[in-house]
């Protein structure tokens, strides 16, 4: 019998032969993002215990959120941040004005296909687009990552979606996308793994396969990928 996407890449990265859907698997992300957030997460490390991240060429860090720091707060944050990149000897650090994050990452080489990335922001779904394993997680799990260069995942079900026809004018990705998740509603995908297929997929730029597994989140979905 097939294997989904899903589980293949989750069996990949988990080192066994094959995994089923509701599995809990314990897996090695390829790629670990957090943002403006990262000084919230580093004192969540800090309480681990442990002084070193286990893997920094994995961590990618881009400043976007909140840039140039409007308030005294993100200046402060901002300042945490830079100074946790360097004593932990961080390389993959985007600085303010290098682009939002789900931009970032692609043009910067950080996203192939095939791999799992986790992020500590919801829209990290947006990297399915290229063929990426690519999910939304809390801070605390990114800290424990740091740490340990582990996490636990359950293997989502796979829906998919079979977009057929053609557009019309004046109609853009955004557009479908919220069609979809105004038909499924914003929990019918919950952990999901929802694939997006059919011509209009195969007939869409980039852009518009980052918006639509960008808002798979809204629908509940733990991935969204093409």
């Amino acid at each position: 019998m097939g294997k989904t996407f899903a589980e293949k890449i989750l069996a990949l990265k988990s080192g066994k032969e094959s995994v089923i859907t509701g599995e809990i698997v314990t897996v090695s992300p390829d790629v670990v993002m957090s943002h403006d957030n990262t000084a919230a997460i580093v004192k969540k490390f800090k309480q681990i215990g442990i002084n070193k991240v286990k893997h920094p060429e994995k961590i990618v860090i881009p400043l976007d959120h909140c840039v140039p720091a409007a308030t005294e707060k993100y200046a402060t944050n901002h300042k945490e941040i830079r100074e946790f990149i360097q004593e932990q000897k961080i390389e993959n650090f985007y600085d303010i004005n290098t682009g939002v994050c789900h931009q970032v990452l692609p043009e910067k080489g950080h996203i192939i296909p095939g791999t799992l990335v986790l992020g500590a922001d919801s829209h990290t779904t947006t990297y399915g687009a290229f063929g990426a394993f690519s999910a939304g997680i809390g801070r605390s799990e990114v800290a424990s990552i740091w740490a340990t260069d582990e996490i636990w995942l359950r293997v989502p079900e796979t829906i998919k979606v079979n977009i057929k026809g053609e557009i019309p004018s004046g109609i853009y990705p955004k557009d479908v996308i919220l069609h979809i998740i105004g038909n499924l509603s914003a929990d019918g995908a919950l952990y999901k793994a929802v694939e997006f297929s059919g011509k209009v997929i195969r007939e869409m730029d980039i852009g518009g396969r980052m918006t639509l597994c960008n808002m798979a989140v809204e629908m509940g979905a733990k991935i969204g990928y093409v």
